[in-house]
């Protein structure tokens, strides 16, 4: 990203949004045809971790992804305290 987007981000961040100008901007109403993390795909890398077996299992009873959702609560964890 450029310095000059980052500097019109950050007006816009400050600005009201009532001050935001949407009239050349088609309201989205109908989400269903939307990919969730298209255009983000972070670098997985394989890595060995011991955890507790009662949260092992937790996760594992919830869900057949459950590596993913680790990873999502400690994604969630890292931007709470970031």
């Amino acid at each position: 990203m450029t310095d000059e987007m980052k500097t019109r981000l950050e007006r816009l961040a400050k600005m009201d949004d009532k001050d935001i100008k949407l009239d050349d901007i088609p309201e989205i109403t109908n989400w269903d045809s939307a990919v969730r993390g298209k255009f983000y795909r972070p670098v997985k890398r394989p890595i060995t971790i011991r955890l507790d077996a009662d949260v092992l299992a937790w996760f594992k009873s919830r869900s057949e992804k459950y590596q993913s959702k680790i990873n999502t609560v400690l994604r969630e964890y890292v931007r709470k305290h970031a």
